[in-house]
């Protein structure tokens, strides 16, 4: 949605505009899309950076952390060109510092924090689906 809000990509929003700009238009549409509804909302790594997120996010949803340890990301993402923050020289150390960074914010936002580790995303999707069912927020033997 923020990418076809902006009309271009993130990556080139970022390059022209800079970060708070973005974080600007990511702010708006965490609102809107906040406003009502239901659905899967996957945000950017960043989105809690500001508190206006944080507070919308965990008073109009059930925040789900994923959380990943800064070697397994690097893992995934190290050929990955389309994430202005990790375009550095020492990308692990990168990861490093914005986990240090965020996850406290996360885990202040998170209604459920799971620890991904490797598993496969059906087993990740059942992880969800059952903390979901056990706090109540779906119904028991859930289909997703």
């Amino acid at each position: 949605m923020i990418e076809q809000q902006l009309g271009c990509s993130i990556r080139e929003y970022f390059e022209r505009e800079g970060e708070e700009r973005f974080r600007d238009v990511e702010e708006s549409v965490i609102d809107e899309l906040t406003q009502g509804g239901s659905g899967v909302l996957s945000t950017g790594g960043g989105v809690i950076l500001r508190q206006a997120n944080r507070r919308r996010l965990r008073q109009h949803s059930q925040v789900v952390y994923l959380n990943s340890s800064p070697d397994e990301l690097f893992r995934r993402l190290r050929h990955d060109v389309n994430r202005p923050l990790l375009q550095v020289a020492d990308p692990l150390n990168r990861l490093r510092d914005l986990h240090t960074l965020r996850d406290p914010l996360y885990r202040e936002t998170a209604h459920f924090v799971i620890d991904t580790g490797r598993p496969s995303v059906a087993t990740l999707v059942g992880m969800i689906v059952k903390q979901l069912e056990l706090a109540g927020v779906l119904p028991l033997n859930s289909r997703v």
